[in-house]
């Protein structure tokens, strides 16, 4: 195995053992600190520095790659302002003058490579200080991407975020990926970044979930065919502790009585502690022991499973397009 083999396999390591730690702790608590991205942002960015280094990259190459993960870090440490720069603030001033080399190698780059575009690349005509500095670039793709599916809503968990983030910086082309089995990236001539891949990935293993819930569901006895898929029962006393969305509840019918009725989908909002409390204490009263619940799976757990195929196979639109004759 050569150097760029070495360095291949290191990162899987670490995106195996990152991811699994960060899945454990957003399962347990439904939160992953920003120490943690911080922590690991630093073996990210030693071995992208050891990739290049193999690589024999200029020093704009590595400059550029500091701009990436200046732009990563945003949604870690947040923008330096002017004002607190001219305040004399010391990670603000550092942040700034990072800033600063990132944009120089970016303008160097630029200057240089302009006239050897994507496409140029994407065909093999660019020179190889062109396809590095390309390369690099295209990290800022997935990062925007990410962070836009954030901003609008789409991918909900901060944590999800920022670990997709950190995968981009991890690995940020398919050269850093070593893929078992290349054969369907070799044969299609554009493939989504690393970090898309692997959140497709992870959406495919979140479609596993619904038969794990229905085969769970009839074994305890069953239940109506809205809920049996995507939801399970809990002890009322149980929900308040459990990071679940409450579906049973309490209606009053027209003539007076009260009815239980079980909602098929979870709230689009997660409501307060104090409106779960008052939910289960009107269950409670009615004397319901218990309930329909739907668990907050966070994205995490699917994501840690997915580096699998995504080093098997590598990108999913690789596998199936050719499938679909693409």
């Amino acid at each position: 195995m050569d150097s760029a083999g070495i360095i291949a396999w290191t990162r899987v390591s670490v995106l195996i053992l990152a991811f699994g730690l960060a899945a454990w702790m957003d399962h347990r608590e439904r939160r992953v600190p920003n120490d943690f991205w911080i922590t690991w942002a630093k073996p990210a960015a030693f071995l992208w520095t050891l990739d290049l280094m193999v690589q024999s990259a200029e020093w704009y190459h590595y400059s550029t790659a500091a701009a990436m993960i200046a732009y990563a870090s945003i949604a870690v440490i947040g923008r330096p302002t002017v004002h607190d720069i001219l305040a004399g603030k010391s990670m603000d001033i550092i942040v700034g003058f990072w800033y600063a080399f990132g944009l120089a190698g970016i303008i160097q780059g630029a200057m240089l490579h302009g006239s050897e575009g994507p496409m140029e690349v994407i065909i093999g005509n660019a020179s190889a200080d062109a396809t590095l500095w390309w390369t690099i670039m295209a990290v800022a793709l997935p990062i925007f991407l990410v962070d836009m599916a954030w901003r609008m809503r789409l991918i909900h968990g901060g944590a999800d975020c920022k670990a997709l983030m950190w995968v981009s910086i991890m690995v940020p082309s398919w050269n850093a990926v070593p893929v078992v089995w290349p054969e369907s990236m070799e044969a299609s001539t554009i493939a989504m970044p690393p970090a898309i891949a692997l959140l497709v990935w992870g959406g495919f293993a979140f479609l596993v979930l619904p038969f794990i819930m229905i085969v769970k569901n009839l074994k305890e006895g069953g239940g109506s065919l809205k809920l049996i898929w995507h939801a399970e029962r809990m002890p009322l006393s149980s929900v308040a502790t459990s990071h679940v969305w409450l579906l049973t509840t309490i209606a009053e019918m027209p003539d007076g009585t009260k009815k239980i009725i079980h909602r098929t989908r979870a709230p689009s909002k997660s409501p307060s502690k104090e409106k779960l409390a008052q939910s289960i204490a009107i269950l409670e009263e009615n004397s319901v022991e218990t309930v329909w619940v739907t668990r907050k799976f966070p994205l995490l757990v699917f994501l840690w499973p997915a580096v699998l195929p995504l080093v098997l196979i590598g990108g999913p639109m690789a596998l199936f397009m050719p499938m679909l004759g693409l």
